[in-house]
């Protein structure tokens, strides 16, 4: 696990080396705009997915905060294959705006992970969530035509994302009401996310929770995700049926595995 998200890091360090000569994929329902995060001392590029109808109606949309929107809509910007979140959504008919936040290239691992790992570093993912709930969602709400409640509010991620978006969820639980959980990278702050999860006493998100079966050399990932799964619910009934876990057969750590399970998780999700 531990030398596959070493490899990963390492490809996203370099994923500004780009065949140029691509072309978008993004559809023309995605736009970019920029702004000042001063939380973390930069400016965050911002992706803006809206839904085919959003200029023609005048209701309100749910909305769902995603991390590493270089992967997320075009291909030219991502660095192992993007997640056709645009083109599902569309087919989907899917009612709801979705906002990607790039990573920071390099300020990755530090931005989303939520304490400072002996090895690796990091910690500064409270920084990036006030960021977000402080700075970029009030200006979301601002633009656009939002539903502001949590209820209406998810947050989704995969590996580092992951691991942050659940952080979310302990951090903002007046904020996010949804998170979409994809290969959480629970191992890089182990001791702390679950001690933090063992604090929790109340326990309203709805989750959904995604992983492969061979996402590293053990199976740690999903001995992890089972755990985080359980003490949640000792703190709710599981008859209320807010979580729900998908554990893919042959699913590895990479883009196809989060690309392929982003509808069910968005129609288990609500949208």
């Amino acid at each position: 696990m531990i030398q596959q998200f070493k490899l990963i890091l390492i490809i996203l360090l370099f994923a500004t080396v780009k065949n140029f000569a691509q072309q978008s994929t993004a559809s023309k329902q995605v736009s970019t705009f920029t702004i000042e995060a001063p939380q973390l001392k930069t400016a965050k590029k911002i992706w803006v997915y809206l839904p085919k109808n959003y200029l023609s109606l005048k209701k309100k949309y749910s909305v769902i905060y995603m991390h590493d929107a270089q992967n997320l809509f075009d291909a030219k910007t991502s660095y192992s294959g993007e997640w056709n979140v645009d083109e599902k959504l569309d087919s989907l008919n899917a009612q709801v705006i979705v906002i990607g936040i790039e990573h920071g290239n390099d300020k990755r691992l530090e931005e989303l992970t939520p304490y400072k790992n002996e090895k690796y570093g990091g910690g500064k993912a409270t920084d990036y969530l006030e960021f977000i709930v402080k700075t970029l969602k009030p200006q979301i709400d601002k633009t656009y035509r939002t539903k502001r409640e949590k209820k209406n509010t998810t947050i989704m991620g995969s590996s580092l994302g992951g691991l942050t978006s659940f952080y979310a969820t302990l951090k903002y639980p007046e904020v996010f009401g949804k998170a979409g959980i994809f290969s959480p990278a629970f191992w890089i702050n182990r001791k702390e996310i679950f001690e933090l999860e063992e604090k929790n006493n109340k326990q309203k998100t709805k989750y959904y929770f995604l992983c492969g079966d061979k996402e590293g050399d053990d199976d740690s990932m999903i001995v992890d995700l089972n755990k985080m799964e359980h003490l949640i619910n000792t703190k709710r009934c599981y008859c209320l049926n807010l979580n729900e876990k998908k554990i893919v057969k042959g699913g590895q750590h990479n883009e196809k595995l989060w690309r392929d399970g982003f509808v069910k998780a968005v129609l288990w999700l609500g949208y």
